[in-house]
């Protein structure tokens, strides 16, 4: 098993010396649009859980509690403003990346 960690290793260390000892003249890969992507992709899904995590809290809060629904309501839509606000900022950051 240590041989074949040790082949494998080999093998990685000559695939990426290639690239950096060659003399092409090739241009460089433009990453960004992907990594702005997942950025994306990333930022609302884990606003989409943070989200739906603090509406059922609210939710068990007031079911719990029904008398302090309206001070619960205003936590609960100033915390969603500002998981919102996560994402559009992530999109803002995405649009100026690409332009």
């Amino acid at each position: 098993m240590r041989k074949l960690q040790y082949v494998f290793m080999a093998l990685a260390a000559l695939c990426f010396a290639i690239p950096a000892f060659a003399d092409g003249g090739s241009a460089a890969v433009n990453l960004v649009p992907i990594g702005a992507g997942l950025g994306m992709g990333l930022a609302a899904g884990l606003c989409g859980l943070g989200q739906g995590r603090a509406v059922g809290s609210a939710v068990e809060a007031v079911a719990r509690n029904p008398g302090a629904r309206p001070a619960i309501f205003t936590f609960l839509v100033l915390g969603l403003a500002l998981i919102e606000s996560l994402t559009l900022f992530t999109l803002v950051i995405v649009f100026a990346k690409m332009s």
